[in-house]
């Protein structure tokens, strides 16, 4: 398969998870982000694992756990902290700075090498976030930035870690794995940090239904992506997920663009395509091989 291919194929994750916002504020019951988060991840990480029947061994538990907790765990936790106390979107222009922590992350783990131009691209995405989803006059908060700073940390080593530590099974099961840990983690989270939710109607049921299948199908596809592509290309193909966001709101709930989010938008398509160049001219460091899974 072509890399062209490999990159469409890993773009459709993000593209989904844009749409999950739109999901989650018009299906899902407000005020239990933990609890959503636990209920998007799990079923789709036992779902996976009902499909290929194949459970981690050896170092593959551990590893499993660390990525399960740093991709999920953690990361989601640390985002919904952020939202809630960062108002006007500073939270997800915080978050977008993940692309660039990547570049840093994979040059002292993977010994890839920091280039400009994957640096403009970073910044460049950095930008065309804030200009989608900031607003004037967004009040600032210590914890809130901190979360939203330690979210993107949390995300950008998992992406490189995720790389790094390729298991010898099919992405598909590397996906089961670290969607079912992640699950695992989440939920006594849920438990401590929030009252129980109430129980789902339809419209809930339906929300709930839509992110698990989606998680399952997404996760697969980002999951293989890096095993094939550049951390700094994958990273930076989580800009489309608030662009998404963005772009559902204006054709499914009639929200106005206004000409600064239209520039973000195309701002955020140019880093991306920036991104992609800037990878191609980089010679990432071979993938360790993958231990037997009972090592």
């Amino acid at each position: 398969m072509t890399r062209l291919a490999d990159l469409l194929l890993t773009a459709l994750a993000p593209v989904v998870w844009g749409s999950t916002y739109i999901v989650t504020t018009e299906l899902l019951p407000p005020g239990h982000p933990v609890f959503v988060s636990a209920a998007r991840v799990l079923p789709a990480g036992l779902l996976l694992l009902l499909m290929v029947r194949e459970l981690p061994r050896g170092v593959w538990v551990w590893r499993s756990l660390v990525l399960g907790l740093l991709n999920f765990a953690i990361f989601m936790v640390l985002l919904f902290v952020a939202a809630y106390r960062l108002p006007g979107g500073i939270a997800a222009t915080v978050g977008a700075v993940q692309p660039l922590i990547v570049i840093f992350i994979a040059a002292m783990l993977l010994g890839t090498a920091i280039r400009p131009l994957a640096v403009a691209a970073a910044l460049a995405g950095l930008g065309g976030v804030a200009l989608l989803v900031l607003k004037h006059g967004a009040a600032l908060d210590t914890i809130g930035i901190a979360a939203a700073l330690g979210g993107a940390v949390s995300m950008a080593f998992g992406v490189v870690l995720s790389r790094r530590w390729q298991p010898p099974v099919s992405p598909l099961t590397f996906a089961a794995w670290q969607l079912t840990a992640g699950g695992l983690l989440l939920l006594p989270m849920a438990f401590l940090m929030e009252p129980l939710p109430p129980l789902p109607d339809a419209r809930n049921l339906t929300g709930f239904l839509y992110l698990g299948l989606s998680s399952a199908l997404t996760y697969v596809l980002w999951f293989r992506g890096i095993s094939r592509l550049e951390p700094s290309a994958v990273s930076s193909l989580g800009f489309l997920s608030p662009t998404t966001a963005v772009l559902l709101g204006w054709v499914l709930l009639d929200q106005a663009l206004s000409p600064a989010q239209l520039a973000g938008v195309a701002i955020v398509l140019a880093s991306v395509w920036l991104a992609q160049r800037a990878a191609r001219l980089t010679v990432p460091a071979p993938a360790p091989a993958g231990k037997p899974v009972g090592a």
